[in-house]
């Protein structure tokens, strides 16, 4: 029992020393918990619209203030024609429209019926179900309201229109994400997992003085799995489009153009993951735990990120998935140009500059 109890004081002691396994231990339930208990939700908040009232009457005025007072909406400045919505929804920068016409309160009295329009972008449809509810619900309780105190009851007919995704496929939100996940997960965990394997046999050393520069040996590990990633996203897209009826409705060369820019971010990244470390499982452990939940909770795909708090909010940006998966929607889905992602292209490239020049700067030349 005298040696049982040593020998339990001895793993104790081992663990408490070690403050990786600390962190794994403790740190990571804690983050967990946290991000999962404010990132998911299946309620959808703070979502941008606009409302376009070209009726200016009391009718309108009272619904858009409901829609204004409920927590689920933003309303982003009115826009005066189609197009500049379009462009809205092409751009990202709102989800949802709602256009009341002219005369809206004057077919209501006269007519005892209206109509309100309400335009959505189902290229995430599970988003844009919930958001015309919402609204539908919103009209629902005004028309209600005004049932009561009116001998004739009003009928105000909500006229829905999904852009983008008419069916309400959910793949079509999907398979945007599909690829932004495999890619970062394969292109990280492979490159810093091969670097790493050199360190642990000492080939690393051999690399290391040979004529090879430091720059030479990265791009030589980097490039096999930049093209073995191309090949993912090819048969990624032959899938989409075959077998699971997903359109690519904007530039295929503008697509794969992007998806190299994104492997090489991905790749880049899992260059700096292997200069920081020094064991397979360590870099395995980091690419994965590292790599796949943020993607899953911050890219946007699975969790709109306007639901969540500020803080998680601004920590989103520097996940190059999130980027990578607008880009990647707005090419397939909204069949956009470049004129249109050139922001999400620019932080790419920043992202990957600065990866690279971190990862040179941390490379040894010499091992310990």
């Amino acid at each position: 029992m005298k040696q049982f109890i040593i020998f339990l004081r001895k793993e104790f002691a081992h663990v408490l020393r070690d403050r990786k396994t600390l962190l794994i231990l403790f740190g990571m339930p804690i983050t967990q918990i946290l991000i999962f208990g404010f990132a998911l939700t299946n309620e959808v908040k703070n979502s941008k619209i606009v409302v376009v009232d070209n009726a200016k009457d009391v009718a309108s005025h009272k619904i858009i203030s409901r829609i204004e007072a409920s927590r689920y909406f933003e309303i982003e400045e009115a826009m005066l024609n189609a197009n500049q919505i379009e462009e809205s929804f092409q751009q990202g920068l709102i989800r949802m429209a709602v256009v009341f016409p002219a005369n809206f309160n004057h077919d209501l009295v006269h007519q005892n019926k209206g109509q309100v329009q309400i335009i959505a972008d189902a290229s995430d449809p599970n988003t844009a179900t919930t958001l015309t509810n919402y609204v539908s619900a919103i009209i629902q309780d005004y028309q209600a309201e005004m049932d009561k105190v009116n001998a004739i009851p009003y009928r105000i007919e909500p006229q829905v229109r999904m852009l983008y995704n008419p069916q309400l496929k959910g793949v079509h939100n999907f398979v945007p994400g599909v690829i932004a996940l495999v890619l970062m997960l394969v292109c990280v965990m492979m490159t810093a997992v091969s670097i790493v394997r050199e360190k642990e046999t000492g080939t690393m050393e051999i690399l290391l003085v040979s004529p090879f520069k430091p720059m030479m040996v990265m791009i030589s590990k980097a490039i096999p799995y930049l093209i073995l990633s191309l090949i993912n996203v090819t048969s990624i897209l032959l899938l989409s489009v075959f077998v699971l009826k997903v359109p690519v409705n904007g530039s295929i060369l503008l697509l794969f153009a992007e998806s190299t820019l994104f492997i090489i971010t991905c790749l880049t990244l899992g260059i700096f993951i292997s200069v920081k470390t020094n064991s397979q499982q360590v870099a395995m452990l980091i690419s994965l735990m590292g790599m796949m939940l943020p993607t899953i909770l911050f890219s946007g795909f699975m969790f709109p990120i306007e639901n969540m708090p500020k803080a998680l909010q601004i920590f989103s940006n520097i996940v190059p998935s999130k980027w990578f998966y607008i880009i990647v929607k707005s090419i397939m889905i909204k069949g956009v140009g470049f004129s249109e992602i050139w922001k999400e292209t620019v932080i790419l490239i920043g992202m990957t500059i600065f990866l690279l020049g971190l990862s040179l700067k941390n490379f040894k030349i010499r091992l310990a």
